[in-house]
């Protein structure tokens, strides 16, 4: 186990290195930058500029800067933030939490819906399984920003029942009616990412249940008198894990990137609107923070995932 985790954590180290590197090129290869005359005070002179490049490095050659950054990186330290002055560290800390709050509420709520849906669709034929069917594919093929905003108007506008944008009301609020009034405010796009995110997860349940009931032991499981509740305990649960944990792993960068274009259209001040702000404005220590997370998050569910699979799996073989 050791020898796996030092090979996964060298592993882990190179792949964060190359990604690195290409978001590093890729972002300074992008037109213009935050330093552009257009993106600053239009009075603003080219000797000042020059020199808000000196005292952020930006007049170095490209390799300098990577390395410097590099460095830096090492001790944890992405820098400062071009727009605001502040650790990129300590604006990611700021939003990261109502980010990781609604997309692991909304991720727990679709995959639950997508297992209890897919399993009963395979094991049930008719009505049931044909509705099933198409509220998947409706989910499947709905944009996340149109539900958003037909829900805005629906729900916010025309109906009142909840509000559109923001994380609280005008009047704060403190301990447990805080964390309730901030529940009332994320229900709208915590429902909007639950819709959009189960559909084709439901289908991917629904095939491979479909596939293990074609297997021998269920066939010999039926002729014994096994009944549908001991199918889903005893045989379908059991050999769906697999497949659910490596899902999951592979969701995990989700929790940082999966609400962008709706904490845009509600006004929640998270990663994702911090990530798409930074984007516009070519904020570039910003833009690499949140990408190298992005990509820690990746790797780490992967390594995750893997160790979990050898727990439940003992013959399971690790593809490191």
């Amino acid at each position: 186990m050791i020898k796996l985790l030092l090979k996964k954590f060298l592993y882990i180290v190179v792949m964060l290195l190359l990604v690195s590197i290409l978001s590093f090129g890729m972002i300074h290869l992008a037109p213009h930058s935050f330093f552009d005359a257009g993106g600053l005070n239009p009075n603003i002179t080219p000797e000042s500029i020059a020199h808000l490049k000196s005292v952020y490095g930006l007049d170095q050659p490209l390799h300098i800067q990577y390395l410097n950054w590099l460095g830096a990186m090492a001790r944890l330290d992405f820098g400062l933030s071009f727009a605001s002055g502040q650790s990129v560290l300590t604006e990611i800390g700021e939003r990261i939490g109502v980010t990781l709050a609604m997309n692991f509420i909304a991720m727990i709520l679709a995959f639950a819906i997508s297992i209890k849906l897919g399993v009963e669709s395979a094991l049930r034929e008719g009505g049931y399984a044909k509705g099933v069917k198409q509220l998947s594919l409706l989910s499947y093929a709905m944009p996340s920003f149109y539900l958003a905003l037909l829900s805005v108007l629906f729900f916010g506008l025309k109906l009142g029942w909840f509000p559109i944008s923001g994380l609280e009301g005008f009047q704060p609020k403190e301990g447990l009616a805080h964390l309730l009034d901030m529940a009332y405010h994320l229900f709208l796009p915590i429902g909007v990412m639950v819709f959009v995110g189960f559909g084709s997860l439901l289908l991917y349940i629904r095939s491979l249940t479909l596939d293990i009931l074609k297997s021998d032991y269920i066939f010999f499981a039926k002729a014994r008198g096994a009944g549908t509740e001991t199918l889903k305990k005893t045989y379908i649960y059991p050999n769906l894990k697999p497949f659910i944990v490596t899902i999951l792993g592979l969701s995990l960068p989700g929790l940082l990137g999966g609400s962008v274009i709706l904490e845009q259209i509600f006004s929640i001040d998270g990663m994702g609107l911090l990530f798409y702000q930074s984007a516009l404005s070519r904020d570039y220590p910003v833009i690499m923070g949140i990408l190298i997370i992005g990509a820690f998050l990746t790797l780490l569910g992967n390594t995750l995932a893997d160790l979990v699979l050898l727990k439940i799996d003992p013959h399971y073989q690790y593809r490191g």
